[in-house]
């Protein structure tokens, strides 16, 4: 199937830019979706019940299994909508239903969520250390095994304040997530699942261990969630506090407790987010990825807070537990004291690890956002700038974490507030969702891939009734919200009017900024979109070189590249990469690539670097979720010999290559390699083979080589041997040893490299200096080497 193609008609005066349409990405199997997910979505199992019970009472374990139960329900909306042409979340799915001003006042509830997660996943995370500190401070004041200086003159431990000290950390953690996404945190699916597979160790420990305690000490299940059983709290009633309504309409107060309890829900747009990068089958491995998510967040949530409200004694479990439930449950374990206070600790590191991770999900989460907002035309380019040193989004980094230490030094570490709040924003975003997938239900009718069950049709109508009735629960939860929680609705309100106002001006003013930059583009690029793109596309020749270009105020790598290459002989691509954010699309429609100032001088810099050259150049845009990843694919589907690139100012060259081997290892077959060329700001280049290749090997070891072959040759029966028979034996013998003993033959590689002094680059490749090398030698590999039986041709400069 041919790509699509929108060509402008082409002026001599103007260069070509091919702009490519699909993101280039990395894929990933959906056991890795699911623990991406359950990394945001597992954080509140360590909060949602306390903050629950708090609310409505000793019942509130039966809301939050309610709540874990139609979430497999509001998970099944967001997997119809990612099945669907349109991707990327609340955002685009709203705007595609509803208009833009659906879609600002979405993601306006949206990031009021996003703000939340992380304060209220730092602050957890700051409880539940404060509270293992103060109780190991208990029993040492018990045991006398306290000093003085912890003691107060009565005999009794000091204690730390628990909700500033808790605020202190969510401080600290929300600044240390910070500076990373500053400098560009690197995202990985492995941090992901080796964290969910040590929260798994834990989870069947917490629950096995509880059951058997529950079953020893003859617990019994709270009270049912009957309207008798609901006991709210002051500030749960919100505004209807001094009204008898509540207790008028028994059905309400079910309804209250189940909108106090939806905030275990939290974490279902990370789904739509991490879809984008599952693998094929997509919508297959999607469902399973849905499932697994579902089946463990009702039993680690759900099944938990039971537990622990059966376990816990009812005079300490609020007063003492309530913002530190699970560790809470480890203490009321049967079994001896010093093996519940180790499964505490246990519990609390798991905890700091799921929470501090739903802290910089926040920040990345709600970056993505607002790039996708920005790059739509609704936020100023200005917040787009990347950082000069990082490259990074930096201005809305900042203006996220400034929110979220704004929102803790408010909140001052009370969990109930930020938990009151949050409810608010997790709702109202799954309500404006459900909505547009209902009003899709019309407006679209194309093929879907899967739809929310229960459909009714009557002749050529067909009633959505499970779709429906999912959308008539979260708008009547998030009714009910309005009236029960006084801080959310005010705070909530006046945050997305905020936001709204700020899109919309801003929106206003972008789109006279855009139209101009968009004439200007036209004026000095002859703009063609691609779907996907080729040799064909940008009209190249095999063996091209690719040259990667973010700084238009430090072209060296395009300067170093335009010198050692001769255009006449190989061709020279100058990459950009549009970094799409967390949460991007897998397709950008040409209508919606509006480029920036920022992309306006990066383009003009490279073709003014060129004509200084007096060289020809093609320049090329691809949307990105990974740099690295989309360094590789488009080198690989250009048929590209050689990468150029500066160097990283947060990376070594070495790194950098590894990064770009590793990306080239997981690209598909078939695959070409090339020479990745790092270049240093004074001109110094680096060079390094990606994919299988011949090992540059130093003098003396070819001399060792010939020597064995001397020495051995003269044996009889060994006039045949070559050389290379000599390397085939010792690779078998060591790879037989590594089999059989692996920790062993480590220890002597590392002892090998130690004592040869230098380790060696990505591929073995030894750093080569090319700077004596003059503009008519080309960068590519030439065609045929020849390559005798004792003697190999490493690197060849050929004219």
């Amino acid at each position: 199937m041919g790509s699509k193609q929108t060509i402008n008609k082409p002026q001599s005066n103007r260069v070509r830019l091919v702009v490519a349409s699909s993101v280039m990405l990395t894929f990933i199997s959906f056991w890795r979706a699911a623990a991406i997910v359950l990394n945001d979505l597992g954080s509140s199992a360590f909060y949602a019940g306390g903050i629950a019970e708090e609310a409505v009472g000793k019942a509130a374990p039966w809301f939050i299994l309610g709540v874990m139960l139609f979430s497999f329900a509001v998970r099944a909306v967001y997997v119809e909508s990612c099945s669907m042409f349109t991707r990327g979340g609340v955002y685009r799915i709203v705007k595609e239903a509803l208009g833009g001003t659906f879609a600002k006042l979405s993601v306006s509830a949206l990031m009021f969520d996003y703000i939340l997660t992380g304060p209220i996943s730092g602050v957890s995370a700051g409880q539940y250390i404060v509270g293992l500190a103060n109780e190991l401070l208990r029993l040492c004041a018990a045991h006398h095994w306290a000093s003085r200086l912890v003691m107060h003159s009565s005999g009794a431990a000091r204690q730390l304040p628990i909700d500033g000290t808790s605020a202190a950390i969510a401080a600290l953690i929300t600044t240390y997530f910070w500076w990373q996404n500053t400098k560009g945190i690197e995202e990985s699916s492995d941090k992901a699942l080796k964290v969910m597979k040590i929260t798994t160790v834990m989870v069947v420990i917490l629950l096995s261990w509880g059951v058997f305690s529950a079953i020893h000490v003859g617990a019994h299940l709270p009270p049912w969630p009957t309207p008798g059983n609901l006991h709210f709290s002051k500030d749960a009633l919100g505004f209807l506090k001094h009204t008898g309504f509540m207790r008028t309409l028994g059905l309400f107060g079910v309804l209250m407790a189940f909108g106090h309890s939806v905030l275990a829900m939290s974490g279902e747009e990370s789904l739509a987010q991490v879809n984008r990068e599952i693998e094929h089958p997509k919508l297959k491995n999607l469902k399973r990825a849905a499932i697994v998510i579902a089946i463990y967040s009702f039993i680690f949530t759900g099944i938990g807070t039971l537990l622990a409200v059966m376990l816990i004694p009812d005079t300490v479990r609020v007063p003492v537990y309530r913002d530190n439930l699970i560790a809470g449950m480890a203490m009321f374990m049967v079994g001896p004291l010093a093996v519940r206070i180790g499964f505490r600790v246990f519990v609390v590191i798991v905890g700091f690890l799921i929470l501090g991770g739903a802290v910089n999900t926040a920040i990345v989460g709600s970056t993505g956002v607002l790039m996708r907002v920005a790059e739509d035309g609704v936020l100023s380019d200005w917040f787009r700038k990347p950082q000069r040193k990082y490259g990074t989004s930096f201005r809305i980094v900042n203006l996220v974490a400034g929110l979220q230490m704004f929102t803790i030094f408010v909140t001052r570490g009370n969990v109930i507030m930020l938990g009151e709040a949050y409810a608010f924003g997790v709702i109202w975003s799954f309500t404006f969702n459900a909505l547009a997938m209902l009003v899709l239900r019309w407006k679209y009718k194309g093929e879907r891939g899967w739809k929310v069950p229960l459909n009714i049709r009557i002749g050529k109508t067909e009633i959505p009734l499970g779709l429906l009735c999912v959308f008539l629960v979260l708008l009547t939860t998030a009714i009910v919200n309005l009236f029960t929680k006084s801080v959310a609705t005010v705070s909530g309100i006046v945050f997305a009017a905020a936001f709204f106002v700020i899109f919309s001006l801003s929106e206003r003013d972008n789109k006279r900024r855009h139209d101009l930059t968009t004439l200007q583009m036209k004026e000095h690029f002859q703009l063609e979109h691609q779907d996907n793109v080729g040799r064909e596309a940008l009209e190249i020749r095999p063996g091209a070189v690719v040259v990667t270009m973010r700084d238009s105020a430090a072209p060296f790598a395009l300067k170093w590249a335009l010198t050692h290459t001769n255009t006449d002989d190989q061709d020279l691509v100058v990459l950009a990469a549009r970094m799409m954010g967390a949460g991007g699309p897998e397709y950008v429609d040409a209508s919606e690539q509006l480029f920036s100032e920022h992309e306006q001088m990066l383009f003009t810099k490279a073709v003014s670097v060129a004509e200084s050259f007096g060289k020809h150049i093609s320049l090329l845009v691809v949307p990105a979720g990974d740099i690295f990843s989309a360094l590789v694919q488009t080198a690989n589907s250009l048929d590209a010999a050689a990468v150029v690139s500066g160097l990283s100012t947060k990376l070594t060259a070495e790194e950098q290559a590894y990064h770009v081997g590793q990306a080239w290892e997981a690209l598909p077959e078939p695959k070409r390699q090339f020479t990745f060329y790092v270049i240093k700001p004074d001109g110094e280049s680096l060079s390094f083979h990606i994919g299988p290749h011949a090992p540059t090997i130093e003098p003396h070891e070819v001399q060792l080589v010939h020597r064995l072959w001397l020495n051995i040759r003269r044996a009889p029966d060994m006039e045949d041997l070559h050389h290379s028979d000599i390397l085939t034996y010792a690779l078998t013998r060591m790879a037989t040893e590594f089999a059989r003993d692996k920790q062993g033959t480590l220890k002597d590689l590392q002892r090998c490299i130690d004592e040869s002094h230098h380790r060696r680059g990505l591929g073995g490749a030894r750093h080569e200096e090319l700077d004596e090398a003059g503009p008519g030698y080309a960068i590519r590999a030439p065609k045929t080497a020849h390559i005798t039986d004792d003697h190999e041709a490493n690197t060849v400069k050929t004219k």
